[in-house]
């Protein structure tokens, strides 16, 4: 049986033209999420902040470690307290040329008198040591103290070279400390005799103040304020004009000073001589 049909042949698959390629590029590779690398870089540096803490507290010392810094904490105190009183105690920092001539002569006039007395008393021992008649010697030396004693003791009048210091007080702003501090650079001076108005200063006088004036051994005495000095004057009188010393002090005050040198002075307030109770001689 004919057809007309022509054998259909099967179509071939045709491949597409070639496409070029295309260049292709590397894709990234993903991101991390940022927060997540911060937080955990940041939770890395916090762990090692809190190793740190934890590695210096509490802090942990031994026993050597503690003493040495008790030790350098007193050693810097002292120092430092040395520094402050060096700087603080110097009051003639601001003192003038002369002054501080003055004050370094009233100092080796008192190392003289120290020289001096030492001296004596050497003497005294090699004149008993020496004398043919130890008993005649150690006899006047006796009489020669105990009148040196009584002039201390203030129950012997004395006369001598000294200084006379009056201090008018009309306001009644002197009291007993500046008095007192009067007496006390008197008696740094070389003062052996000292008297004020009609009352002798000897070691136990106190000064007390007293219903708007002043008590010197339990007597009121009152203004002006009359001292009468025996010792040397050279020694005296600058020790009472010292930059910030006695004068300068009292005339802060208002007090008018006057300071004056006497070749002849007598000191003729007395103190009865008082036995003691309790006390006697070791020798007897």
């Amino acid at each position: 049986m004919s057809t007309d049909e022509t054998p259909q042949h099967p179509r071939r698959k045709e491949l597409p033209a070639e496409v070029p390629a295309r260049p292709v590029t590397p894709s990234p590779p993903p991101e991390a999420p940022e927060t997540d690398e911060a937080g955990k870089s940041g939770e890395a540096r916090l762990t090692g902040r809190q190793r740190l803490v934890q590695g210096l507290w509490p802090p942990r010392f031994t026993r050597a470690q503690l003493t040495v810094a008790v030790l350098l904490f007193v050693l810097g105190l002292g120092l430092a307290i040395q520094v402050r009183s060096n700087s603080d105690s110097s009051a003639l920092r601001g003192a003038r040329q002369e002054d501080l001539v003055r004050i370094l002569d009233e100092l080796d006039d008192r190392t003289q008198r120290l020289e001096d007395e030492k001296q004596r008393l050497e003497d005294q021992r090699t004149g008993l040591e020496n004398s043919s008649d130890a008993a005649e010697e150690a006899r006047k030396q006796t009489v020669e103290k105990e009148r040196q004693l009584g002039i201390l003791a203030g129950t012997v009048a004395a006369q001598g070279p000294g200084i006379t210091l009056t201090i008018a007080d009309k306001k009644g702003s002197v009291e007993a400390d500046m008095l007192l501090d009067a007496i006390q650079e008197l008696r740094a001076a070389g003062a052996e005799a000292i008297q004020i108005n009609d009352v002798r200063v000897v070691a136990d006088t106190y000064l007390s103040d007293s219903g708007g004036g002043v008590s010197v051994g339990g007597r009121k005495i009152g203004r002006p304020y009359h001292f009468k000095v025996i010792g040397k004057p050279q020694d005296l009188e600058p020790a009472l004009n010292i930059p910030g010393g006695v004068v300068q002090t009292l005339e802060k005050e208002q007090a008018t000073v006057t300071v004056t040198r006497q070749e002849k002075i007598e000191v003729d307030a007395l103190r009865p001589a008082k036995r003691p109770d309790y006390a006697r001689s070791s020798s007897q």
